[in-house]
Order: C-alpha cells, then structure tokens, then sequence
C-alpha cells in the first residue's frame, strides 16, 4: 500500500502560529518589558487601562466589605427634597447638618440622584454610582499624566492603591467634592485639547458644584490669556458666568440675597472640631477674622510670587504647540510621500525629511529640551528614528502639557495649603495632583516618598492630633518649596539658554557683516 501524502499546509500554520507567539513572548515577556512598565513614563496608557480595572474591582470589594457610615447624605437628599417641593428661597433649604451652602449645580446632580435611588433610601445604588464617577475622574486624571510622561507608573499605582481615605470619601461617604472634581477634570482635558468653550462650560460646572473649583482659576485667567489673548478671554469669562447664571436663573428671580449669600459665601466659619490642617491651634484663635485675613493675605502673596513663572510656562508652552501646528502639516506630507514611495519601491529605504526646524524654533526646542532634562531626567520631545516596520516620521509634542499643567495643580495646591480649614473630604481637592508635584521638586526618591507617605498618614488620622496637624503643614511648606526651587531654577536655565542664543546670533551678524565689508573693499 503506498504511503499516505504528507500534508504541509497544516504543519505551516502551525509554524506560523508558533512563531507568532514567540515573537509575542520575546517581545513582552521579559524583564527588560516589565521594567518599562514600572518605570516608564511614556508605558503610562498601557498601565492606565490595567489600574483603571483593579480599582474597578478594589471599589466593588470595599461597597460590599466595608460599612457604609452616613454623614451628609441624608442631609443632601432633605436639601433637594426642599427645592423639589418648589422652595427657592436659600435660607429655607436645610438638611440635618445645616442650611444648603453650595451653589445650584449641586442642586440638580443630586436631585438627579434623589429620584433615582429612591428618594435617597438606595445607598447602596448610590455608591455604585460614585465608584462609576471614581473610576471615570481616574481615567481623567491619567490621561493628563499619560500625556505629561513626568511620572513614572508605579508612583500612581501605588498612589492610588494605598489611599484608604480616598476611596472612603467617595464609595463610603458620598460627599459631593468627588463631583465637583470630576468636572473640574473633565475640564482641564479639554483644556490641553484646545477645546476652549466646552472647557469653560464644565469648569463653570464645576464651581457650580461647589466653589473650592476657583482655586484653580488664576491659573485659568493666565492660560485663557496666554492662548486666546485678551478678547476672546474675555469670551470665555463670560461663558464662565453665563453658567453660572443659567444655573442659578430659579433662585436668582425669586431670592437672589439668599442665594449669594447663602452658596457663595466667602466669610462662612467652619467648626474647629472637624479641621484637619489646624487642630493645634486654640478654638477662639482659629475663629478669628484676622487669622483668616492672615491667610487670604498669604494666599494672594503666594500667587503674585508665582504669577510671572506661571505666565513664561503658559507662553512657553503655546509656542510649542505652534510650533506642532507648523510641523505636524509638513510631518504628515511627508509620511504620506514616503507611503506612495515604499509601494512603488518596498524595498528602498525612505530618505530623511527636507523639512527643517526654523532658528527661532530650534532656538525654543533647546531651551525647552534643558528645561525637562533638568526636572525629569529624561529629554524632551525629538524627532522619532524611522524604524523599519513603522517607517515613519513623527515628533512627541505632548509632553510640552507640563508646562501647563504643573500651574494648575500649583496654584490649587497654594490655595489648599492656605485654607482656613481642611475637612477630611477635602483630600480630594489636591490628592491626585501630590504625584506630580512631588516629581516637580529636586528632591531625592527618599524624600518624595516621605513626603507622599506623611501626607497620607495626616489625613488618615483621625479625629486629627496637634501632631498630624503640624506634620501636614511641614509637608505643604517642604513641597511649596521644592516646586518653587525647581519652577525658579527651569526660569533661570531658560534666561541663560536665551541669552547664549540672543550672544550667537549677534555674533553670526556681526561676522557677515564684517565679510560683507571686506567683499566690498
């Protein structure tokens, strides 16, 4: 009997498929691509997609494990309930913890949740609800540091992992920071995607939610200023405060006193038994007007010191982002030429871009380049070598969104350091933003970790000591001064870079005119 025909096209595929996945394992299983992840930066949207499911999976365990401790959730639903019945009037909107002291938009997001857990009696579809808006602010956030590439991953994996605090104010307390908050992030994305009004119409929400949003807004005034100039800043201002308008229309008409008084009120005195910043100072001291005056006045100081660098990183980074305006065009001609050749020619490697840097742009891509190398370690955007599967030309303009960010979180983290009083659910005005202002100071590993971990421990203590009280503002003032010495020393490399830059171009003119001159003899 003959042999059986041998069938080749079975052992292909399977060939085929083994090399596939060696390649995969080869590729991705290895310490050198596990180190990428842990360490850099540029791996933070591969680890962002996997943090955002382990804390999908940590917020359900702590709703189900840990019991739910009511504090002002009731007291939320007795407000709307108020406004529901067709109460306008401020001064009657009251809840068991006090009268309603936030603006309108609070009203309706929590009307909104009135009716859908039931008049308020399902808590525990409630905190589902705000484990959803957790996750989607983690998202937001992330997204902003996945841009910046300034923070390596495993400080937000451990960051956001180790904060029992954090995860209790928004899955266990329903406060209504963690709103206002993911608005407020919502906001500064669209921001850095240049998407102006949409931008503005969520930081109005924001503020509408509840008015701590403002410590981010001199930031906002110089970035609108710096982007769109004086006119269209003007715009949206005006946006800003058409919102705020639109959503306080139903109290404006009817007791508009009342309502100003009542969600914006700037002179409201917190109770001494709930702070978390100054629990070693007497009650009679911590409930004086001029101490509060004290700390307006530093507040305001504080920002003027930090105006002009805030204003060259604003402007610093919008030449960048015209500088990607003017390359990205030639970038994308040029890869679509290179394209049509490689069909024609597969085998032909494509020829370097005829395109080049102008002076002035070369001039600001090296003084920006110093800048990060001496803040991050690392250099700034280049020009992608052409590899031969992708064979394409690109250059990474995102991480230029530092200098933009790190001004907001500076100049909230100002106005949270020099509160009158911090509450424990007032962690989450700055909490995701202490990572990346760790790394924007000089100090070593150690000492950024500490810093991390001492804060932490602060607002994990509770009821607060005359200790945690006093670490807390070493803290502040030891962070506020790293970033200054680090904002300071980039403002000072920049000048220095500038000047050498201005010294040659002098130079290069005098010397052709002196040729000139000679040719002209």
């Amino acid at each position: 009997m003959a042999p059986p025909r041998p069938n080749n096209r079975p052992v292909a595929r399977r060939k085929k498929s083994t090399n596939l996945l060696q390649t995969l394992l080869d590729k991705y299983v290895n310490w050198n691509f596990v180190k990428y992840l842990i360490f850099e930066p540029a791996a933070l949207p591969i680890v962002a997609v996997l943090i955002v499911l382990a804390e999908a999976l940590i917020n359900v365990l702590v709703i189900n494990r840990v019991p739910y401790t009511e504090i002002d959730w009731v007291a939320y639903m007795q407000e709307c309930e108020g406004f529901l019945n067709g109460t306008t009037n401020y001064a009657l909107l009251r809840g068991d913890t006090g009268p309603l002291v936030y603006p309108a938009a609070f009203v309706y997001i929590y009307s909104g949740l009135y009716y859908i857990t039931s008049h308020g009696t399902n808590v525990r579809l409630a905190q589902y609800i705000f484990a959803g808006i957790y996750l989607l602010q983690m998202s937001l956030v992330l997204r902003l540091y996945a841009k910046s590439r300034k923070v390596p991953p495993y400080v937000l994996v451990l960051s956001a992992f180790t904060s029992y605090r954090i995860h209790s104010i928004y899955v266990l307390r329903l406060f209504n920071d963690p709103v206002a908050i993911l608005l407020l992030y919502a906001s500064l994305n669209l921001f850095v995607d240049r998407r102006w009004t949409l931008g503005s119409v969520f930081f109005s929400l924001a503020v509408g939610v509840k008015m701590n949003i403002l410590l981010f807004a001199p930031a906002l005034f110089l970035f609108y200023l710096a982007n769109l100039g004086l006119l269209k800043t003007a715009l949206q201002l005006m946006i800003c405060a058409v919102i705020q308008v639109l959503l306080g229309a139903p109290f404006l008409i009817t007791h508009p006193v009342e309502y100003l008084r009542g969600s914006f009120d700037l002179g409201r005195i917190f109770e001494h038994k709930w702070t978390v910043n100054y629990r070693f100072l007497s009650r009679e001291f911590f409930e004086q007007r001029e101490f509060h005056l004290c700390l307006l006045g530093v507040h305001l100081l504080l920002l003027l010191c930090f105006a002009k660098p805030t204003w060259t990183f604003f402007m610093s980074y919008v030449r960048l982002r015209k500088v990607q305006d003017q390359l990205l065009p030639q970038i994308e001609r040029k890869n679509r030429e290179q394209q049509k050749e490689i069909q024609k020619k597969p085998k032909q490697l494509p020829k370097e871009p005829d395109e080049q840097l102008t002076g002035e742009q070369e001039s600001f891509l090296k003084a920006f380049e110093k800048g990060l190398q001496k803040s991050t370690g690392k250099k700034a955007p280049q020009p992608a070598p052409v590899e031969p599967q992708s064979e394409r030309y690109g250059i990474n303009f995102d991480q230029c969104i530092q200098l933009a960010l790190l001004p907001f979180f500076l100049s909230n983290f100002i106005g949270v350091a020099c509160a009158r009083s911090l509450h424990y659910q007032f962690y989450v005005w700055y909490f995701h933003t202490l990572p990346y202002l760790v790394w924007s100071t000089p100090y070593s590993l150690g000492v950024r970790y500490l810093l991390l971990g001492i804060i932490e421990y602060c607002w994990n203590t509770y009821p607060s000591t005359n200790v945690s009280s006093i670490a807390l503002h070493l803290c502040h003032l030891v962070l506020l001064v790293g970033v200054a010495r680090q904002i300071f020393s980039t403002m000072r490399l920049n000048a220095t870079v500038k000047r050498q830059e201005a010294a040659t171009l002098q130079n290069g003119q005098a010397s052709t005119t002196t040729v000139t001159s000679k040719k002209l003899q």
